[in-house]
């Protein structure tokens, strides 16, 4: 038994009109329940007198109501799903790249080889002291001086020297005459010999005595003649015509033979230029090539050829010397830096944007256009790169459709789309002649 008791409502005619009341057990008093508008529905048939409407009859309405607007909403959904394009998954999706291409053509393409060095005297003859050891007294050049074969450069203290050399000329001169008296008396002895005057021993002794005599003035001589020699080596003369490159000799400085160069002068004035080669670049360039030197800092171009070409590798840099002859010029200073170019071959190739050709492991290769719009991989031998683009010395014909953009990204074989090439911009309109104004 409830603790609490459920009211039944029941609704006849007779009690439409009156207030329901129920009572609980844990209510003590009365509860008057007054709806608050009281609804009063005209019902399509009168119920007969004394019919009582069951509960369960009018719920089974309300879900019979919701269940037809379920199906109504179902069959609006479905019709409309329907109609919907199917859902392609993400992996069957296909996205044709949007591309750039370009057809290169033929150019003339003049081919070079560039590479770095600096400026060198051709004949850069280093002087230095031969002599004794000896102190710089007088110094007569600087650098950058032209000279002329043997003006004196330096001198060299030849105070010990000199003394010697005097010595030497008064000792000479003394053999001589003591040859002379010798050599007299021995024709005496001679002149005597036959009237038995002086003995065959004598006689002998007066010939030895007049040849060690003469031979006596040729040792002198020749010691004079060191003797000189020395003197004159205390004067730093330049052996060649040209320009004093280096100044090393400062007076007060000892000069030792052997020790570091005193001077440096180059034959003539003759310059070149040495550089490096890279070893593929080598092959290509040829002795008596023309070439074009530009310095650092300096907008003018200075001409040359190519003189010299080593004859060996560097096994370590891979590279090989090359010489440049260039004429004289004051800016051409030894020792500053230079980047060289030498012409190789000239001739008609095509020409693409650096961004189309690509390099793997397999080498430079490029990405074409073929008539079904496919992309296709091709192989290309590279012959130079220039402001205007990569010459192309094999692998295409200048008809091709190549990729110049996002070649990176495409398949050998995948569908692109090709974009329509930029629109030119109008021509400007030609301006209207002036019109000619009458003579007044």
């Amino acid at each position: 038994m409830a603790t609490n008791a459920e009211p039944i409502v029941m609704s006849t005619p007779e009690t439409q009109d009156e207030h329901v009341t129920w009572i609980g057990r844990d209510r003590p008093g009365l509860d008057r329940i007054i709806p608050e508008s009281p609804a009063r529905p005209a019902p399509e048939l009168a119920p007969e007198p004394g019919a009582i409407e069951p509960w369960w009859l009018r719920r089974n309405v309300l879900g019979a109501a919701a269940v037809g607007a379920a199906l109504v909403i179902g069959a609006l959904l479905f019709g409309a799903l329907r109609h919907k394009a199917a859902i392609v998954p993400l992996a069957q999706q296909r996205n044709v790249p949007l591309i750039s291409v370009v057809t290169p053509g033929l150019r003339a393409v003049t081919s070079t080889v560039t590479f770095t060095g600096a400026i060198a005297a051709r004949n850069d003859m280093p002087i230095g002291n031969d002599g004794d050891t000896g102190r710089i007294v007088a110094v007569y050049v600087e650098a950058g001086d032209h000279v002329r074969k043997g003006q004196l450069l330096a001198k060299l203290d030849d105070a010990v020297l000199i003394p010697q050399v005097n010595r030497l000329a008064a000792a000479l001169e003394q053999a001589k005459a003591q040859a002379a008296l010798s050599a007299a008396e021995y024709r005496r002895a001679q002149g005597v010999e036959s009237a038995g005057a002086l003995s065959a021993e004598d006689i002998e002794k007066r010939r030895a005595t007049s040849v060690t005599d003469a031979a006596n003035v040729k040792v002198v001589a020749a010691q004079l003649a060191e003797a000189e020699a020395r003197l004159n080596r205390t004067r730093i003369v330049a052996p060649i015509a040209g320009t004093v490159l280096t100044r090393g000799a400062e007076v007060g400085q000892i000069a030792n033979p052997g020790g570091p160069p005193l001077f440096r002068v180059a034959s003539g004035g003759e310059v070149e230029m040495r550089g490096q080669l890279a070893e593929q670049d080598l092959a290509q360039v040829k002795v008596a090539d023309a070439a074009i030197v530009r310095l650092t800092g300096l907008a003018q171009a200075f001409e040359g050829r190519v003189r010299l070409l080593g004859a060996i590798i560097d096994p370590q840099t891979r590279l090989g010397e090359i010489r440049i002859t260039l004429k004289p010029d004051p800016a051409l200073r030894p020792g500053a830096f230079a980047r060289g170019t030498v012409t190789v071959a000239q001739a008609m190739r095509p020409v693409v944007p650096q961004t189309a050709v690509l390099t793997d492991s397999r080498g430079s290769y490029v990405y074409v256009v073929d008539a079904g719009n496919h992309a296709a991989r091709r192989a290309v031998r590279v012959a130079d790169t220039s402001d205007q683009g990569v010459a192309i010395a094999s692998g295409l014909s200048g008809t091709e459709r190549v990729v110049t953009t996002a070649a990176g990204f495409l398949r050998d074989g995948e569908e692109v789309k090709v974009a329509a090439p930029p629109a030119e911009p109008p021509a400007a309109p030609a301006a209207a002649p002036a019109a000619a104004h009458p003579a007044s």
